[in-house]
């Protein structure tokens, strides 16, 4: 499988529609071609199939055998690009540090950190009982372990 020519391939699609940004591209065993893609509003279907055929119709399968597979992120995939924190701004957000785990919801994104917000109770500072506090984490990209967006159900 020529590799080269597939990622040639792949960023001449994306290319196309600015929106949509490469998540992960693998090169599996039995010339299995696995292509992961985001868009900035999300990625129809359409657009799928438009990069999958973009690479296929590019590639000899006279030549060359290969299962080719295009697709969105599914929940369970942690966020990895920047864009992918800005598309979800607004969103519950589960993210584990070096030193914690947080769960907010992502208010801001810079392009060093992103800062979650919550509420907790906490026992007030003078008698008995609690109070709700809101709280408010600002986290480094490089203190972040792994950040998933948390289905709420409501």
């Amino acid at each position: 499988m020529d590799q080269e020519r597939v990622k040639e391939l792949l960023q001449e699609a994306l290319e196309q529609n600015n929106s949509l940004f490469l998540i992960d591209l693998q090169f599996l065993e039995n010339n299995r071609v696995k292509v992961i893609v985001d868009g900035d509003e999300g990625v129809p279907l359409n657009e799928c199939v438009r990069i999958s055929r973009n690479i296929e119709h590019n590639l000899d399968r006279e030549k060359e055998d290969f299962a080719l597979e295009v697709t969105t992120p599914d929940i369970a995939h942690p966020l990895i690009q920047k864009r992918q924190y800005k598309k979800n701004k607004g969103r519950t957000l589960k993210v584990k540090t070096k030193t914690q785990e947080y769960e907010g919801v992502l208010v801001e994104v810079t392009d060093e950190d992103i800062t979650l917000q919550w509420k907790a109770r906490e026992p007030k500072p003078i008698g008995k009982g609690k109070h709700t506090v809101e709280k408010t984490a600002v986290l480094p990209y490089g203190d972040i372990k792994e950040a998933k967006v948390k289905i709420i159900f409501n």
